[in-house]
């Protein structure tokens, strides 16, 4: 049986086990501070340096224990952010708002749960427990990122976006990948410290020093040979407005917000391509002729404005809402549109809905329905646009659209849900993963922050920080050639995770051959 016998957990001393779960909790807090905005990496490296260290000692239903408390340290505390969502409408949401992060984070603790479980059953068959821990939590992870529309915050990987020698490695692995490594160095090096075996100390050491090295080597290989940034890409202006969450929807304010909006494009500066935030114009952008009749004087003249906007659509049966951004030309000609197709449970529909009877977060007249998937938006004489609305960058090899490759991704967002927390430098850290992962420079364009642009090798090159209004004007960057996971997405994870298995099985073989001559 997978959780062998529940007495496991009562059999240690219980100031031991108890102490062994504040250890874990302890550690998954270690793991917060090693993203962004702080970026200690030294510590994800310790924090799962304890894990491993914990379970190797546990097994079964222990095990299980040390991955959940875990979790809750890694997640209540890296979803906190969540909680400033409840508090735009306080009146009717804001009792719920410590409620669901520990719903959430209760929920989302399963996975790192099962990943040492895992880990505990896999060294047991056979397979070190440094392997097994990267193995089982690497699995995990894309679990976490695929399984009931998948929630992939936080992926291990996540704590090298702001080193960039070590995040190169992420266009050959894919974040999922890169996290294996990372939490393979870690186990070996905490495994080696526990270790009385001056033999195996120096093994664990010098696989994790040649894995680190080979990861930052080949870092540093590609940024050395990085392309020389073009002068002659498209110019673009992204701009922040800056209108509170509370005044996005309120109809006094709208003159007001729509004159903000108007006046920061309108600074003086050439552009080819002027850049809104998600859902930018308060209303049904493609209804209102007026609006986008003065885009006449806003833009040049070759020049298109992609920005976000709701739509609707009668069906007959029903009216069918959209979270779209469009491409408005000069004339007001809507070229072309992308539809968000991975809406955010609960703020943009309710899943379940007959069953739950519950209100969504976002005021509008109904659900949102999903769009087809990743597209390529071509739009004039201008570069080919990917485009991610808001939460659907944080998905590695569901962005870009596999038929027509971009030249650049477009992400439209509204992080004015969650104010000056920690949770929009999160989410800039999945972007700039992205843009490293398929070789694409990226562009984010953000209600009240963190606007930026982001070059194809993961380098911030301008920024606009939260609770700012401004512009940012620079060249639109270079793309680089598909990467090795931009062709093959996950693929690479999957090598990895053969190749675990495999060694597995050989010191496995290897194991049992040796105590059946031992046995004689």
């Amino acid at each position: 049986m997978f959780f062998p016998d529940a007495r496991q957990f009562s059999s240690r001393k219980p100031v031991q086990s108890w102490a062994s779960l504040g250890a874990a909790i302890a550690a998954g807090t270690l793991f917060v501070m090693a993203l962004q905005p702080y970026s200690i990496l030294p510590l994800a490296l310790i924090a799962f340096a304890i894990l491993t260290v914990l379970v190797r000692s546990a097994s079964g239903f222990f095990a299980f224990g040390l991955g959940y408390f875990f979790g809750l340290g890694q997640f209540v505390p890296g979803l906190f952010w969540i909680t400033e969502s409840f508090q735009v409408e306080a009146d009717r949401f804001g009792w719920l708002a410590l409620p669901a992060v520990l719903g959430l984070s209760a929920l989302l603790s399963v996975f790192p749960a099962l990943a040492c479980a895992l880990a505990a059953r896999m060294e047991r068959a056979g397979l070190s427990l440094a392997l097994s821990m990267a193995t089982s939590w690497t699995a995990t992870e894309w679990l976490r990122g695929h399984v009931l529309t998948g929630f992939p915050w936080n992926l291990a990987a996540y704590t090298l976006s702001d080193w960039p020698v070590a995040a190169q490695a992420s266009a050959v692995f894919g974040s999922y990948g890169l996290g294996f490594l990372l939490v393979l160095c870690a186990a070996l090096a905490g495994l080696a410290v526990v270790s009385d075996d001056n033999g195996k100390r120096v093994r664990h050491l010098a696989t994790a020093g040649a894995i680190a090295l080979s990861v930052t080597g080949f870092g540093a290989m590609r940024l050395l040979l990085a392309d020389v940034p073009s002068e002659r890409g498209a110019q673009i202006r992204v701009v922040q407005p800056n209108i509170a969450q509370s005044a996005k929807w309120d109809d006094a304010a709208r003159d007001a917000n729509i004159l903000k909006l108007l006046a920061l494009s309108a600074r003086p500066g050439d552009f080819d391509i002027l850049l809104w935030p998600e859902t930018a114009w308060p209303g049904f952008l493609a209804e209102d002729a007026g609006a986008k009749a003065m885009l006449g004087w806003l833009l040049p003249k070759t020049g298109v404005l992609l920005t976000g906007s709701p739509e609707r659509e009668e069906t007959g049966a029903e009216t069918v809402y959209r979270n779209a951004v469009l491409a408005i030309s000069r004339d007001g000609t809507i070229l072309t549109r992308y539809a968000k197709h991975h809406l955010v449970p609960f703020g943009e529909y309710i899943p379940w809905r007959n069953l739950l009877p519950l209100q969504r977060l976002v005021q509008s007249l109904g659900d949102f329905t999903p769009g087809p998937g990743p597209r390529t938006l071509a739009f004039g004489p201008h570069p080919y646009a990917g485009i991610a609305i808001c939460y659907e960058i944080i998905f590695p090899g569901h962005v870009v659209d596999d038929a027509i490759r971009p030249d650049w991704i477009f992400n439209a967002t509204n992080d004015a849900w969650f104010g000056a927390s920690i949770g929009p430098w999160q989410h800039l850290a999945s972007a700039r993963m992205r843009a490293i992962e398929e070789g694409l420079p990226l562009v984010r364009a953000a209600n009240t922050g963190i606007s930026a642009v982001v070059d194809s090798y993961g380098a911030t090159l301008a920024m606009l920080e939260i609770d700012r209004s401004g512009v940012i004007d620079i060249r639109l960057p270079r793309p680089l050639p598909a990467t090795i996971y931009a062709r093959f997405g996950d693929w690479a994870l999957l090598i990895i995770m053969l190749t675990s298995w495999a060694i597995s099985g050989y010191w496995a073989r290897r194991h049992r051959a040796n105590l059946k001559s031992v046995s004689k």
